[in-house]
């Protein structure tokens, strides 16, 4: 099982009004287990970033003029998260921001390159309703360090997303190892992989608990009018 933990910053909060990509990061999950391998770029949106967005990830315009643009990217990004199941927090952002870029290029959307996608932040939401479910709440909530993240970063930000998936869903792990490893073998010492159980002890019941549950269905069917489900219906008159 193939997961990559993704996240972006961008110039503003609406890639529909122009804003752009401009910092991906991804880190790569297999069968849960962080390999190590990851991706990041940084990325000229060919446009200014918006100052509410800079406040939250530091990001400045001239730090991004000799960087790449979108499109000399897109084939090694491809490549890294193609197949992979991806894992985003707020996915719709992202994976609208990134589609739009793939758009633009006349490339497939993300969708139809990876399997599915999760969303821990609605997954957030399902576990704990009513409870904060940012990033950093999150972080809180699952004792995971993160003082380290002064500002917003692709990367970091994947990484710790990847930690806090982990503990959100440490009872799969155990799903996981119990379909890899093969059943217990039972045997009784034959060789024939089977074990002999002792026989079954069968309670008759006694005349007094006998004559003490008709007593009770008698009760039952006096107050009920006698429309009870173990009394058949009389008979239609004239049958």
């Amino acid at each position: 099982m193939r997961q990559i933990v993704l996240d972006t910053e961008t110039t503003g909060l609406d890639w529909k009004s122009g804003d752009r990509v401009i910092e991906i990061g991804c880190v790569e999950l297999l069968d849960r287990k962080l390999t190590g391998r990851h991706y990041h770029v940084f990325i000229n949106p060919q446009r200014e970033i918006d100052a509410g967005a800079m406040a939250v990830h530091g990001i400045t315009n001239e730090f991004l003029v000799d960087k790449p643009l979108f499109k000399d990217i897109v084939e090694e990004f491809e490549a890294f998260v193609a197949g992979g199941e991806l894992v985003i927090h707020n996915a719709a952002f992202d994976v609208g921001f990134l589609n739009h870029e793939l758009g633009l290029l006349g490339r497939p959307v993300l969708t139809a390159q990876c399997p599915s996608v999760i969303d821990t932040l609605k997954l957030a939401k399902e576990q704990n309703p009513g409870k904060k479910a940012s990033l950093n709440a999150l972080c809180a909530l699952y004792e995971i360090d993160n003082t380290h993240r002064t500002l917003h970063g692709a990367l970091l930000d994947a990484e710790l997303l990847a930690d806090v998936y982990l503990a959100m869903t440490r009872g799969q792990e155990s799903l996981i190892m119990s379909l890899d490893e093969p059943p217990p073998r039972m045997d009784d010492g034959s060789g024939s992989g089977f074990v002999e159980r002792p026989p079954l002890r069968v309670l008759r019941v006694s005349p007094e608990e006998l004559e003490g549950h008709e007593r009770v269905l008698g009760e039952i069917a006096k107050a009920n009018k006698g429309n009870c489900m173990w009394i058949p219906p009389a008979p239609p008159a004239g049958a």
